[in-house]
């Protein structure tokens, strides 16, 4: 449910991006107006039996796969875990490149694929660890086993890793109405406003984008943050792909505040979201 919502927190598609999303359908032979442009992101979410051409295109005459498809948008993956290990391994180099190379014997496409990554999958086989009330079932090494499904190399680049707590049951039967997400996406926007005016003499468009030399430049650490996280990479083995992830997530947390400089708590927030980290 929560993934399902996010394309409606979101910037609106622009122009340009819209343009790309349909022409990517269109090749697809999944446009169903013809001659208009799609309005909404895109969402995907492929089956856990997918393949791995399914994922990143491809046939005799190269079709986009399921992560071109979700390009500007979100490509959701539920029970992570049960996907094969190399079906997953296709997505590192898309999340890192943001786009997908087909070669066949005559010929090599590529198809763009800076997509949302999404993702979602139970704590452990019996799916109770952790839990507050029902006991885990599983043995440590059955623990183990159910995430080395999941390489270290593809969890670097998740940027958020929360765990989801069971509800309660008071908390379950509560009429409480959330945030509406119009108002979620109008603090989205204007955090992505305050990137554009920062990146405008640059190529970039927003803060995922962003290499190491421009962390250098707009992520810029007093002393006391900078201990913080080299304290952080110390204790939980960070690599350096993962620790320039933590800084653009905290440049964002920054952007949604409305602050100019990424400070100690932005960055101690991001650290947070490094749930899976911190658990093994």
């Amino acid at each position: 449910m929560l993934a399902r919502r996010l394309p409606s927190i979101l910037p609106h598609l622009t122009f340009d991006e819209a343009l790309e999303v349909t022409q990517i359908h269109s090749v697809a032979g999944l446009l169903k107006d013809r001659g208009s442009l799609m309005g909404d992101r895109p969402f995907r979410s492929p089956h856990h039996s997918a393949s791995g051409p399914s994922l990143v295109g491809g046939g005799s005459f190269p079709r986009p796969g399921e992560i071109s498809l979700a390009h500007r948008g979100i490509l959701f993956l539920d029970e992570l875990t049960e996907f094969k290990r190399d079906v997953l391994e296709f997505l590192r180099q898309p999340l890192e490149d943001g786009q997908v190379t087909i070669s066949r014997t005559r010929q090599s496409v590529s198809f763009p694929a800076k997509f949302t990554l999404v993702a979602s999958t139970n704590p452990c086989p019996c799916g109770y660890f952790g839990d507050s009330i029902q006991p885990c079932t599983c043995s440590p090494r059955q623990r183990e086993q159910y995430w080395a499904k999941l390489s270290g190399p593809l969890m670097d680049r998740i940027d958020l890793q929360v765990a989801v707590n069971r509800l309660k049951p008071e908390e379950i039967t509560q009429q409480v109405s959330g945030e509406d997400s119009e108002a979620v996406r109008q603090r989205v926007e204007a955090a992505r406003d305050r990137a554009h005016q920062r990146f405008q003499k640059s190529p970039l468009h927003c803060n995922a984008e962003m290499q190491s030399r421009h962390l250098r430049q707009w992520c810029q650490l007093d002393d006391p943050t900078r201990t913080l996280l080299e304290n952080a990479i110390r204790k939980l083995g960070l690599s350096a792909r993962a620790t320039d992830r933590i800084l653009k997530v905290a440049r964002t947390i920054a952007d949604l505040a409305g602050e100019e400089q990424v400070q100690r708590q932005h960055v101690a927030e991001a650290v947070q979201y490094r749930t899976i980290d911190r658990m093994q």
